[in-house]
């Protein structure tokens, strides 16, 4: 039982290794084949994005001091 635990987890972290590394090849492996190839990565071009704010649907509440009368 042991055996089977042990290979369950060594495969479930060879499996997840190689997700990792094809995430990284795929982010970065334009660059990395440019170099090997002894040239400059092609630039790509930046989109700008505008975020718009939402506006608050309420005023933000503000706490007054109440005083107790002295009786």
């Amino acid at each position: 039982m042991m055996a089977a635990l042990g290979t369950l987890v060594f495969l479930s972290t060879l499996w997840l290794l190689v997700v990792v590394g094809a995430s990284v090849l795929e982010e970065s492996g334009a660059k990395i084949a440019a170099a090997l190839k002894g040239r400059q990565p092609a630039r790509q071009m930046a989109v700008a994005v505008r975020l718009r704010a939402r506006p608050r649907l309420s005023k933000p509440m503000r706490a007054q001091p109440r005083w107790r009368d002295a009786a």
